[in-house]
C-alpha cells in the first residue's frame, strides 16, 4: 500500500517499556497472528492509517530483544528507551512524545491490546478537533487506544512531575468517549491465560 498519499498529521505512541513479568516474555514479542506479532501489528495499522510518526517506548532488554527479532517494521517507527519501567506510564508517554520531531494530535496504544483498527482511529481523529481527549468505551467502559490533541502533546512535555498517574493527568481536560461496537478495546493481555482467552487458543 502507497501510503504517501495517505499521510496524516498525527503521532502514535506505542507503549511497550513493561518488564512483562507475568507474560513471561516481552509483549510486544507475542504473534498476533502468522504474520505479525503485537508490535508489528500495531504499527502497521498505525503505518497503514497515514501517521507520520511512530514511536514505540522500550525498556533496554526489550530493545535489545528488538534488535534480535529483525522485525518487519515500518520505514518511520523509531524506538525510545525508557531507562526507568518501574516508573508510571506517564513517564513512558513523554519518553515517547520526547521522540518525536513535530507536535501532532497523538494516538496513545498499550502494547497489551494489539487489537487496534481503522475504524476506531477514524472515530478518535473525527472528535479530537473539539476534544482535549477522545477515547473508545464499550458498555460504559473506557478502553484503548485513545488519542490526545496537540495542547495535551505540549503540556505532557512540559509536565515537570515525570512519575504523575496518567488517569489523573487527562482527568484535567475536555475528553470524548466514542462507543465502540465491540468488546476488544477492554482488554489487556498481562497473562498468558489472557492471552489464550483473546485468541481462543485451548489448552493442551
Amino acid at each position: 500500500m502507497n501510503t504517501e498519499s495517505l499521510k496524516k498529521n498525527y503521532s502514535a505512541i506505542i507503549l511497550a517499556a513493561g518488564r512483562s513479568e507475568r507474560m513471561g516474555v516481552p509483549k510486544f514479542s507475542l504473534r498476533f497472528d502468522d504474520k505479525f506479532t503485537f508490535l508489528e501489528r500495531i504499527a502497521h495499522m498505525y503505518y497503514s492509517y497515514g501517521c507520520e510518526e511512530i514511536v514505540v517506548v522500550l525498556n533496554i532488554e526489550g530493545a535489545d530483544l528488538l534488535n534480535n527479532l529483525k522485525l518487519q517494521l515500518p520505514s518511520n517507527l523509531r524506538v525510545a528507551l525508557n531507562n526507568h519501567p518501574e516508573w508510571a506510564r506517564f513517564y513512558s508517554l513523554k519518553t515517547g512524545m520526547k521522540a518525536l520531531e513535530n507536535i501532532a494530535p497523538a494516538f496513545v496504544s498499550n502494547i497489551d491490546n494489539p487489537f487496534v483498527n481503522h475504524k476506531i482511529l477514524d472515530k478518535l481523529a473525527e472528535n479530537i478537533e473539539m476534544n482535549d481527549y477522545a477515547f473508545p468505551s464499550f458498555n460504559g467502559r473506557g478502553g484503548h487506544p485513545f488519542m490526545i490533541s496537540e495542547k495535551i502533546v505540549t503540556n505532557i512535555l512540559d509536565e515537570q512531575d515525570e512519575n504523575i498517574n496518567m488517569k489523573d493527568f487527562l482527568r484535567r481536560y475536555k475528553n470524548i468517549a466514542i462507543e465502540a461496537d465491540y468488546d476488544k478495546v477492554l482488554l489487556n493481555i498481562n497473562t498468558p491465560d489472557d492471552y489464550m482467552a483473546a485468541f481462543n487458543i485451548k489448552k493442551k
